[in-house]
């Protein structure tokens, strides 16, 4: 599913407004979705996976805070400074970065905003694992420096989505299903079946790892 198809499926239920949530409940929303036992750590299949993101309300933002002081978007908020300023936003991850409807640059944003671009296409058979941990320590230092992130593509559902879900993975633990689950409980998200078959495999990996 390309972004331009969500666009024509989503539109009419897409509401124009920034949501701004508590980071003590985003906190706790999270903790409590945690597999409680890693030993019991298992990836779902694909079929799974998309049936969970099919079951989510089919509704989102211009931005939501997914987890405290990380937001997920569109490129109209990315093309907003002002709203991102205002927002308190210090660091923008731009997942569609070099294409014709993002303008995301270090120049468009200035000095006040950092930038990280990541040039992938909304297709199954682009690879974005390469991404995933550059992404993920982009978000991470972030976060811990104090700042806000902006993390968005062009509808702010696949490409920004998994990055997302993989730096979630990557530094906070959750596996794959948590992940989603998070982000679902404030934006509706798909990414496409070439980034969900990416994102088994990290959590397979990442599992691998704690075994």
């Amino acid at each position: 599913m390309s972004d331009r198809e969500v666009i024509a499926g989503a539109a009419s239920e897409v509401r124009y407004d920034i949501q701004n949530s508590d980071p003590e409940e985003e906190g706790k929303s999270a903790r409590s979705i945690e597999d409680p036992q890693k030993n019991s750590w298992e990836t779902p299949s694909l079929q799974e996976l998309e049936e969970v993101l099919y079951s989510a309300p089919r509704s989102c933002r211009h931005g939501d805070e997914v987890w405290p002081h990380l937001y997920l978007g569109d490129m109209f908020m990315s093309h907003d400074r002002f709203g991102l300023w205002q927002l308190g936003i210090t660091h923008v991850l731009n997942a569609s970065h070099g294409k014709l409807c993002c303008k995301g640059s270090e120049d468009f944003y200035g000095t006040t905003v950092k930038y990280h671009g990541v040039p992938a296409n909304d297709l199954p058979t682009f690879d974005l694992s390469p991404f995933f941990y550059p992404a993920a320590e982009f978000i991470h230092q972030a976060l811990t420096s104090g700042g806000k992130v902006f993390v968005h593509c062009a509808v702010g559902v696949s490409r920004s989505a998994a990055l997302v879900l993989a730096y979630l993975m990557i530094h906070h633990h959750l596996t794959l299903l948590s992940s989603i689950r998070c982000v679902q409980e404030k934006r509706w998200i798909f990414p496409n079946r070439g980034f969900l078959r990416q994102l088994i495999a990290l959590d397979q990996q990442l599992q691998d790892k704690v075994e």
